[in-house]
């Protein structure tokens, strides 16, 4: 009798359990949170930065509610493709890819948005005025023009030299997010840049005040910028 007594008393209890109740213990753990447009902004800066196939092309790209939108110009329809697929980050639920494949889509010294003929153009043009002031004639100066644009292509591929003059908001905007992946005292941080005239705007989040003050250092190191305008608040990432 007392057996049966419990067994009532169980299925009762069941029963009486409110349905929204069960139907989460059935669900289980919620899924994870999704990752912030910022954080996703900055996935995209860090692989495109990386990949030496699109460091000379115009290249700018937005991000809202998880979906990238790609814009500017590349050479050829490979790098539009190579591009779309750098966007597709882990946490990317769209990208509309909106390159435009033109001709004039050329390379940069160092840089996302400088072009590259104009690059060799000006080594060009440098190196023959070295030559006439000298006294080795034209000649040299022209072996002195080949040696100078073929190290004006040299540092194009690898992208180390940038004149302050010729950098980009674009080019800025990238280097910058690209310094804080990684940095230790910025995990937690919620970080939104703009860069307007070689001016770099931060906002957002930061959760310490030395996180604050490593993320203007690293905006103030970046080439190319002329002032950082500071409007990072203290408080946990949401």
């Amino acid at each position: 009798m007392r057996s049966i007594i419990c067994v009532v008393g169980c299925i009762a209890a069941l029963v009486s359990t409110p349905l929204g109740v069960r139907t989460a213990i059935a669900a289980g753990p919620q899924a994870s949170a999704k990752p912030s447009d910022s954080t996703l902004d900055t996935r995209i800066a860090t692989r495109i930065h990386k990949d030496a196939s699109l460091k000379k092309d115009d290249i700018k790209w937005d991000v809202s509610n998880g979906v990238v939108t790609l814009t500017g110009t590349v050479a050829n329809n490979a790098q539009r493709s190579r591009a779309g697929a750098l966007a597709h980050v882990k946490g990317v639920t769209r990208v509309e890819n909106q390159l435009v494949v033109s001709n004039q889509a050329q390379g940069t010294k160092g840089t996302l948005e400088r072009k590259y003929d104009q690059g060799v153009e000006k080594t060009k043009d440098a190196a023959s005025k070295a030559g006439e002031k000298t006294k080795e004639g034209l000649g040299k100066a022209a072996d002195a023009t080949k040696e100078g644009a073929s190290a004006a292509i040299d540092k194009t591929k690898a992208g180390v030299k940038k004149v302050g003059s010729e950098l980009t908001d674009a080019w800025i905007l990238g280097a910058v997010k690209t310094h804080f992946v990684g940095e230790d005292a910025l995990k937690g941080s919620d970080i939104n840049v703009d860069v307007d005239k070689h001016v770099v705007t931060l906002r957002g989040t930061v959760p310490t005040s030395a996180g604050r003050a490593r993320a203007i250092e690293l905006a103030k190191m970046t080439d190319g910028v002329d002032r950082v305008v500071d409007m990072l608040t203290i408080a946990p990432k949401k």
